[in-house]
């Protein structure tokens, strides 16, 4: 199958050819992309790229993971610190089907991603040959464009191609299979040109000014207008835009868990979390607001609740880039088509500078409730027993919210997302649609090598770690320094709180054992301690945080305290409950 690039290939007259081989060309491509880093595991199928990149060490950074799917997870949080696509190399069989979770992740989170994997030869195709699975139709679902290449002479425009989907638009992943016969494969190479253009592809639909006006015009007229913001506005690079937006129009913003960190936390207008444990206010009051302004966002059910209650009264205003989001899940009266970076500044030039005092004093009373009821408690316990909101409030105070911070899944991810501080973006990293327990170790690895000048720090569960728990082998190796911060309640937590509240207690297989993390850790040459008493674990983060080089910390911490507010499962985001 021709590529519209390999057709431009194909028109161009090099004045100088060179011989190389389909290897080569991966990893001349990768040099072209401004690719510095790749996350890999080799095996058989994928040796020539691993032959070839033995050659390449000074040009081409390669971590060795300690299973394929942490690779994907690397890339991961590589690319969201970054803002360049993550880069995976994974051969064929088990090594390409480890890698289905990493790429549904990256999928549904609009991550950019180029994993090249190797296949057996062309030959034997379809012949069930020693470690061939048919890994294009396997991550069709999960991928943003596949392709299997047979000859080598289609590499250049394939990864071109690969590169330019991943990171154009809306990004996702893209898997490139490569048969062991095209690795090897010898052709007259004529250089990379990048891809720009794809026939039939818009990465960025055309900007309909007429339908901005509109939106300003409701705005305007607006008592009670709300902002929800997602990742959308960080892969955008558009946060100076939103910031513009937000301070002009005097609207109070709430951010989906992707999208925290595009505007600081302790910005007046930024007013918290959405979702099932987000903020009380920003919950109740999208039930009163009169305009809803969504921007970069795709209402996920973990968002809004119960479609049929969720903002019946408010005029919904959309801006995103995927004209596929809009009318998705809520219907838009007015739909923004493109990237945010473009259609923000178009509609505050358009909009009025206002103060909408009274309507923030409403979201200030919910914050003083929620604080009465919650979050002091969370935050300064009164019981014996440390919580984890306590421990993101010592960890603040030493950060003063300048880490990056990664998290796995479960409730210790839901109370780092509500009580974390964040000065700057693309610093919170976490798994958020696919909900991906064993994402944060890996990920973590990753986002040190995208922001290696930045202090990056996994908040990781008890259960969620034993997932991943190998990838220490990998800082082993690689010699970063991450800080790793397990929050051990002994339970599978998040689950164990919906039994709790939902099944009468019933705690069916919820209760999980651990090792001597500490001593683990040890075994890798990470340091690490563990704190089980509240007056040492100030002093604790401090040394983690001080620790040159990667650091393991443990912390015991109330075995069965819940995460609150909590909107319950069929509920409507006015049924929140605060406890």
């Amino acid at each position: 199958m021709n590529t519209v690039e390999e057709i431009k290939t194909v028109n161009i007259q090099p004045a100088v050819t060179e011989l190389i081989s389909g290897s080569q060309a991966v990893l001349e491509a990768c040099i072209a992309e401004q690719v510095d880093t790749v996350f890999g595991y080799p095996g058989g199928a994928i040796m020539p790229i691993y032959d070839a990149l033995y050659d390449y060490n000074d040009k081409l950074k390669h971590i060795l993971v300690r299973h394929e799917q942490g690779a994907t997870h690397a890339a991961q949080g590589y690319a969201r610190a970054s803002g360049k696509v993550g880069v995976v190399f994974a051969t064929s069989g088990p090594g390409a089907t480890n890698l289905v979770t990493g790429l549904a992740d990256a999928m549904i989170d609009s991550t950019p991603m180029v994993a090249i994997t190797g296949q057996v030869f062309a030959h034997l195709l379809g012949t069930d040959a020693f470690q061939e699975t048919d890994i294009i139709n396997i991550t069709t679902p999960v991928t943003k464009w596949n392709y299997q290449v047979t000859d080598a002479t289609e590499i250049p425009s394939v990864l071109a191609k690969a590169f330019y989907l991943a990171k154009s638009g809306r990004p996702g992943p893209v898997l490139i299979d490569i048969t062991k016969n095209a690795q090897i494969q010898k052709f007259d190479y004529a250089g990379y040109t990048k891809c720009t253009h794809i026939r039939s592809y818009r990465p960025k639909p055309i900007v309909r000014k007429e339908f901005i006006a509109e939106a300003a015009k409701l705005i305007n007229a607006a008592e009670k207008p709300f902002i929800i913001f997602g990742q959308g506005v960080i892969l955008g690079k558009a946060e100076a835009e939103f910031k513009a937006f937000v301070e002009k129009s005097g609207i109070p913003a709430a951010w989906t868990i992707l999208g925290l960190s595009a505007l600081t936390t302790d910005h007046p207008l930024n007013v918290g979390m959405l979702g099932m444990h987000g903020n009380y206010g920003p919950n109740l009051l999208t039930n009163e607001c009169d305009v809803l302004i969504a921007v970069g966002m795709r209402f996920d059910d973990r968002v809004t609740g119960r479609l049929d209650k969720y903002a019946k009264q408010a005029k919904v205003i959309h801006l995103d880039i995927d004209p596929s989001e809009i009318d998705k899940n809520v219907k838009a009266t007015i739909g923004v088509w493109g990237d945010c970076k473009e259609t923000l500044p178009l509609l505050t030039s358009l909009v009025e500078e206002k103060k909408h005092t009274v309507w923030l004093e409403k979201f200030r009373a919910c914050d003083a409730e929620e604080n009465k009821e919650v979050i002091f408690e969370e935050l300064h316990p009164s019981t014996e027993q440390m919580t984890m909101g306590e421990v993101i409030r010592n960890m603040n105070e030493i950060t003063g919210g300048n880490a990056i911070i990664v998290t796995d899944v479960g409730q210790h991810q839901m109370v780092a997302c509500r009580y974390a501080k964040f000065n700057e973006s693309k610093s919170n990293i976490t798994s958020g649609g696919l909900g991906t327990m064993g994402f944060g170790l890996p990920a973590a690895i990753g986002a040190k090598f995208g922001a290696p000048q930045r202090t990056v720090i996994a908040i990781i569960g008890d259960g969620g770690i034993q997932m991943t728990i190998q990838e220490l082998g990998t800082i082993m190796q690689a010699e970063i320094s991450v800080k790793i911060l397990i929050l051990n309640n002994q339970f599978l937590g998040m689950v164990r709180q919906w039994q709790q509240l939902f099944n009468d207690r019933r705690y069916s297989f919820v209760d999980i054992a651990s090792p001597d993390y500490v001593m683990v850790a040890k075994a890798y040459g990470i340091e690490g301690q563990k704190v089980t008493e509240r007056q040492n674990l100030k002093q604790a983060l401090q040394t983690m945080l001080d620790h040159n080089g990667s650091y393991l910390l443990e912390v015991m911490v109330s075995k069965e305290n819940n995460v609150f507010p909590m909107v319950p499962q069929g509920c409507s985001v006015s049924e929140i409950r605060l406890k």
